[in-house]
């Protein structure tokens, strides 16, 4: 278990949540104690009523029946929503955290597969479930056994040894559930996370006939976790079925001793019934868990991981808002290893890459495929974190600003682009809802696609991404993608690829584009293979399997431009005749 951290969130969120957990225990102790009104009434009709013969007791005795059982209902159901209510709060304060740090916790491709959302709405579904309510029934079983104990110690024990087999099922039974709930959770994040990445992929696998055979690659992953899901489901099955069992044939037991106790005349014969209903009421919560234990187990994982998720994902809250930078960018001995390696040389994929830059500067970084100008554009921005060395913005790490603040100061153009579910107006504003129309407009005008946007069916309104948005080709896309990453014309602007689906007129709007950021202070660094992207910047970096091989000004490195040559002699007379 993890230690509770008083900076975890899911652990404060839990003890805001400490009043409403008293008042359900509180509320679960009157509904314990007036579940003895049957064992009670039982009594008294066959000690009292059937003895006398007298009616009006019986009706008197019936009419406080029905006012408790009145009150046990509207308990139950008080507790019920209560704990509802509790679970949609634990939902509701931790959701856009939970959401926020799974988005972090994916950067460079180190996530453990934790879906905090998940877990979330596992917990809450369980709390609003009839389970939870009668877990809180669990420490009131003592409220039973001392009345058994009252009417005959006999009775008290045999419920006791028989609370003690029940209790040792249920512990057998979580110790069986536990050994596959972790496998089991696996499996399904990795066919959910097949099923996912297959849909987004759609096109490509109908156009290459690739449905069949994906389709049986996930049967084969279902199969699989369908039968770690049944080797749990057995075991549980058996423990629940011996309980349920044992649990008759020990109210039979009490029946039994109970008889022979009238017969000895120790106790009454209404005693009888009520001993054996108390016996019930006293298993009964042991017997539920039992049959629950499933979920219960896998809410206990789902706990575990939320504590744990939280504790590895601690923001910087505690960090003051810094001055907005200038731009000046500092990167020293970044080193990024691949998932899992150890730090060998074959396992590199960037090794000690250096260099600063100053406001204004324009960068263009090139090198072959494979040769790592994703990876250093990734953690240039903080997509990724290093496995050594640092990325300074105006001499602070990213780590220095409260989370999600250094965002708005930077621009990412990734090589691969999609548009989120929204809007055209609402993805080039970040779905910011403090960017105004002025800042949408101005962006993408100097990115050059204003006038295409105007030409689409509702302009900036035009939904884009997901199922039901607009097919846009991929310059379009790559093109409101720039927009969205030089609005408010951030200080440093990492730009990967940004001409890979443009034409001519594309490649010009885009050097203009980053001229006009270079003058207004912006930094901007440009992944390319193509020249065009690297006409703008001054500066220029070499990469060759991830190693920094060459870094300077431009016209050092790659030499002087090509000045324009005179036509021949021959031409020149010939332009001149056409002017005359």
């Amino acid at each position: 278990m993890v230690a509770a951290d008083a900076s975890n969130k899911y652990v404060a969120a839990l003890r805001r949540q400490r009043t409403g957990f008293a008042f359900v225990l509180i509320i679960s102790g009157v509904i314990s104690v007036l579940m003895l009104t049957g064992s009670i009434y039982m009594l008294q009709v066959y000690d009292r009523v059937l003895s006398s013969g007298s009616v009006v007791t019986l009706m008197g005795l019936f009419a406080i029946v029905i006012v408790l059982y009145l009150f046990f209902g509207l308990f139950d159901l008080l507790r019920q929503r209560m704990l509802s209510r509790i679970g949609t709060r634990l939902e509701c304060d931790l959701g856009r955290s939970g959401f926020f740090a799974q988005l972090q916790a994916k950067q460079g491709g180190n996530a453990d597969g934790s879906d905090p959302l998940r877990h979330l709405s596992g917990i809450g579904q369980f709390l609003s479930g009839p389970t939870a309510g009668n877990l809180f029934d669990l420490p009131f079983v003592p409220v039973f056994l001392a009345v058994l104990f009252l009417v005959h110690p006999v009775l008290g024990f045999i419920v006791v040894g028989g609370a003690v087999v029940a209790g040792g099922v249920a512990w057998l039974a979580g110790f069986i559930a536990r050994r596959w709930q972790e496998q089991r959770n696996h499996g399904a994040a990795r066919q959910s996370e097949f099923a996912t990445e297959a849909l987004r992929n759609s096109e490509a696998v109908v156009a290459m006939g690739m449905q069949n055979n994906l389709a049986m690659h996930w049967q084969a992953m279902q199969l699989e976790s369908l039968k770690t899901h049944q080797n749990a489901a057995q075991g549980s099955e058996i423990l629940a079925s011996f309980s349920k069992t044992f649990r008759i044939l020990l109210q039979s037991s009490i029946l039994t001793v109970g008889a022979v106790l009238v017969l000895r005349e120790q106790i009454s014969p209404g005693m009888i019934i009520a001993s054996s209903v108390l016996s019930g009421r006293v298993l009964a919560p042991i017997d539920q868990a039992i049959g629950q234990w499933r979920a219960i187990a896998q809410t206990l994982f789902a706990h575990r991981a939320l504590m744990g998720f939280f504790e590895d994902t601690k923001d910087q809250d505690g960090n003051i808002d810094l001055p907005k930078p200038s731009g000046r960018l500092t990167v020293t001995s970044l080193t990024k290893f691949a998932a899992g390696a150890s730090a060998t040389r074959q396992e590199l994929l960037l090794q000690s890459v250096s260099f600063n830059l100053e406001p204004g500067d324009g960068l263009g970084v090139i090198g072959k495929s494979a040769a790592g100008k994703s990876i250093l554009a990734r953690l240039l921005v903080g997509a990724w974190q290093p496995d050594r060395g640092e990325v300074r913005l105006d001499g602070a790490g990213f780590d220095k600003w409260p989370v999600g603040a250094i965002g708005r100061h930077i621009g990412y153009l990734p090589q691969s682009v999609t548009l989120l579910p929204g809007t055209i107006g609402q993805n080039i504003a970040r779905f910011d809802p403090h960017a105004t129309d002025g800042d949408i407009v101005a962006a993408a005008q100097l990115a050059n696609v204003h006038d295409l946007i105007l030409r689409l069916p509702n302009g900036y309104a035009t939904r884009v991404g997901g199922a039901f948005g607009l097919p846009l080709s991929g310059g379009q896309i790559q093109r409101i993608a720039l927009a969205r990453a030089v609005i408010f014309k951030p200080a440093l602007i990492v730009l990967d690829e940004p001409n890979a689906h443009l034409d001519g007129a594309g490649d010009t709007a885009l050097e203009d584009a980053i001229t006009q950021l270079r003058a207004a202070g912006s930094t901007v660094i440009v992944m390319a293979h193509r020249p065009s992207a690297i006409a703008a910047v001054n500066k220029i970096l070499i990469l060759d399997q991830g190693r920094m091989t060459k870094f300077g000004d431009k016209d050092k490195i790659l030499g002087p431009p090509p000045q324009a040559q005179k036509p021949p002699v021959r031409q020149q007379l010939s332009n001149h005749a056409r002017q005359g």
